[in-house]
């Protein structure tokens, strides 16, 4: 399980090998960030829900692109769960990313290049390849991978350096994750708010008998 202390990063507008490089020396103080950060008001413009908007039980993921343990998760459990009460319609599933770094962060814009609709698909890829695209200690070679898996996902290279290159979406998506991760009290990954509680990664049986409960409740 990945942890880290908030504020975890912080965003500088330096062009890099393809994407958006991380600067504690020119980046916001912590306290401007706290007092500008998006609302976890907004979620509605920056989530993508699957499942039931009118469920009675809502599951919020937080996970890291970065995350071994968050991959693992979306492999095994995630696919249960999605078979089970995702696709079912019995609950509604929220992901919501988390960035311990640059490599992370650039995923996340890569995956909503394509916008709601391939955002899912796109982050499955990611999962099922991270090993492959995250593993390089170069940054350009991981961008380069990141666009390879952006064009397999059907964008072309304009589109991708549009969203790689995009200051205002790096800096509204740290911002957003911040909010929410500090209104949530995230401080590892994978973490999970099952109608506003709080638990950490769990095995599928497990997961399935907490969202039955709160089902039957």
């Amino acid at each position: 399980m990945n942890k880290f202390v908030l504020p975890a990063i912080a965003v500088a507008a330096a062009l890099g090998a393809g994407g958006w490089w991380y600067s504690t020396q020119s980046a916001p103080a912590a306290t401007e960030t706290a007092s500008t950060a998006a609302s976890p008001v907004q979620a509605q413009e920056l989530d993508f829900p699957l499942g039931n908007p009118d469920a009675t039980v809502t599951v919020v993921e937080y996970s890291s692109f970065t995350c071994p343990h968050c991959a693992t998760f979306n492999q095994g459990p995630y696919e249960q769960l999605k078979e089970e009460f995702i696709d079912t319609g019995r609950i509604q599933y929220i992901k919501r990313e988390v960035y311990f770094d640059r490599y992370g962060l650039w995923a996340g814009m890569v995956a909503r290049c394509g916008g709601g609709a391939r955002y899912h698909g796109i982050v499955e890829m990611l999962y099922e390849q991270q090993r492959d695209w995250a593993g390089a200690n170069d940054p350009a070679q991981v961008a380069d991978n990141l666009r390879r898996l952006g064009r397999r996902a059907g964008m072309n290279d304009a589109e991708l350096s549009a969203c790689l290159e995009d200051a205002d979406t790096a800096l509204e998506l740290t911002e957003f994750y911040q909010a929410n991760a500090e209104a949530d009290n995230i401080r590892a990954t994978p973490t999970f708010m099952i109608n506003g509680q709080q638990y950490e990664n769990m095995p599928y049986d497990e997961f399935a008998r907490v969202l039955n409960e709160k089902l039957d409740g």
